[in-house]
């Protein structure tokens, strides 16, 4: 690239940027991100939640490619989202950018920033010259970037608040966790969730096809309670703008209907759905006023669409395997929205997910991701309901349902594990009544030597971390190093403390 081109760059992008002040994770992020390009990774995965702001930090980085003169490519997996990326970069500032999508007005492969549709480069077998490309639901791993990044000398940036699909951890080496569900609600970015267990989808020996219920399956079960769902939105949201979540377009079609049938407005938004119509359904459920008080989708909705006004979220879309799915629906109403008042979401629970997938998400709230890998095996496992089980609440607040910790007051159950403390600075670690560790330093040492000789090199950092969580109940301290960590000998308890957490997690598996 000549000086002309790259000064070219700076005066017509550069300069009229006005990227409101970070938050201290956006930067901390932003920070992690840089550290990582020179440390060598070119590929690398933000995991960030709703209301973190991936579309900010992900153009804050394009910005800072043009800064140096370099070109950036922003991957928008939906044409439903160009549009709304493009209208915040001029948000921004970022106004000299191109689109390439079909037929799109502001098509000019000239400038320096391009909004690109996925579909659209993999129709067209073309990627614009790019220094840094930016993959926006990189969770979705189309073919036409996975290729692609794995041959391109650029640096690469995927975004997600669900990195869970497999392989992810072979297209990128590095994860950087922005920030959690729960540091987001106590700063006031997300609302708390407001759980309402409704009358529910009878899944009993429903048809599955790889582990997962079919969607014809939990369609046919859905549409034996669209009347119940009706009326329980009536009865406990009425004043809330909502998203609705079907099976399947033919449920999301009768379920509107009866919505209509009882006086509300509601729309189908589905793959069905078409750009025009597409553009007046979101131009009016975008007014603060909205006559139209309910939209109703399967996935066009779930991720990426952003109405923080939306108060209520209707989950009638049964899974037991893809916990990534559901948390991209329940972030759909999270997100703050000061102007209106908004104080919480409330969900109205018609699946059972909650319950299904309560530990995990609980987790997922509180953590985040210690490696892709962690993510890849939550979408995995298969989930089974209890006969007859009903959530427990919180036993300091009375949040419905309660697992290990409260998202509601952050109430967390003491574990089995306790630190006995001896003269001087040395505390033991103490499980069940059996001495696993001189230290917490000495037990972290022992299960990275063990990760060290039953993971796979990829794997034993998080096996380590894992093994660390569970045991004691926290995480182990940032300033621990897995790879300077010392060799030492494995003990019998803490060996046998590892075989009961793993044949745990196995009955776990099989049940």
């Amino acid at each position: 690239m000549s000086w002309s081109s790259a000064r070219l760059f700076d005066d017509a992008t550069c300069t009229a940027a006005s990227f409101p002040p970070p938050r201290p994770f956006q930067v901390t992020a932003h920070e992690a991100l840089r550290q990582g390009a020179r440390t060598g990774h070119k590929n690398q995965l933000l995991m960030a939640p709703t209301g973190a702001g991936k579309t900010y930090l992900g153009l804050r980085l394009a910005h800072e490619a043009m800064l140096k003169g370099k070109r950036a490519v922003f991957v928008c997996d939906r044409t439903t989202l160009i549009n709304q990326t493009s209208q915040t970069a001029d948000r921004y500032g970022l106004a000299a950018h191109g689109i390439v999508q079909a037929n799109h007005w502001r098509r000019d492969t000239s400038l320096p920033l391009q909004i690109a549709s996925a579909q659209t480069l993999a129709k067209r077998d073309y990627w614009p010259a790019a220094d840094v490309i930016i993959i926006d639901e990189a969770h979705t791993k189309l073919r036409v970037w996975v290729e692609h990044i794995q041959r391109t000398e650029a640096v690469c940036i995927g975004l997600s608040a669900t990195p869970f699909s497999p392989g992810l951890g072979k297209l990128f080496t590095n994860l950087v966790n922005a920030t959690t569900m729960h540091e987001l609600t106590q700063s006031g970015v997300l609302v708390p969730m407001r759980v309402l267990s409704c009358t529910r989808i009878n899944m009993d020996g429903a048809a599955t096809a790889g582990g997962e219920w079919t969607d014809t399956a939990a369609a046919e079960r859905g549409l034996a309670i669209v009347g119940d769902v009706v009326s329980e939105w009536a009865k406990h949201a009425q004043q809330r703008k909502t998203i609705v979540f079907g099976a399947n377009i033919a449920h999301c079609l009768e379920l509107c209907r009866q919505f209509v049938d009882a006086g509300i407005m509601a729309a189908a938004f589905t793959a069905n759905t078409s750009s025009a119509e597409r553009e007046v359904l979101l131009r009016e459920y975008r007014k603060p006023d909205a006559q139209l008080r309910v939209l109703i989708s399967v996935e066009a909705l779930a991720k990426g669409f952003d109405v923080p006004d939306v108060g209520c979220v209707v989950d009638c879309r049964p899974l037991r395997k893809s916990l990534s799915s559901a948390i991209q629906m329940w972030g759909r109403g999270l997100r703050a929205s000061p102007a209106t008042g908004k104080i919480d979401c409330l969900l109205l629970d018609h699946s059972g997910n909650i319950v299904r997938f309560l530990d995990d998400f609980t987790e997922i709230y509180f953590n985040g991701l210690s490696a892709l890998d962690a993510g890849e095996d939550l979408d995995k496992a298969v989930r089974r309901d209890q006969s007859n089980y009903e959530p427990k609440p919180c036993p300091a607040c009375g949040y419905v349902p309660f697992s290990k910790r409260c998202m509601a007051c952050g109430f967390e159950r003491q574990p089995l594990t306790r630190i006995c403390a001896l003269p001087g600075e040395m505390q033991e670690v103490i499980v069940a009544g059996k001495k696993l560790a001189d230290d917490q330093e000495h037990l972290w040492a022992q299960l990275c030597s063990y990760a060290c000789t039953h993971s796979s090199p990829d794997k034993q950092r998080g096996r380590a971390w894992h093994l660390y969580r569970q045991i004691t109940g926290s995480e182990p301290p940032k300033d621990w190093s897995f790879d300077s960590s010392a060799s030492v000998a494995v003990t019998d308890h803490v060996r046998n403390r590892i075989t009961s957490l793993n044949l745990r997690h196995l009955k776990r598996r099989r049940a």
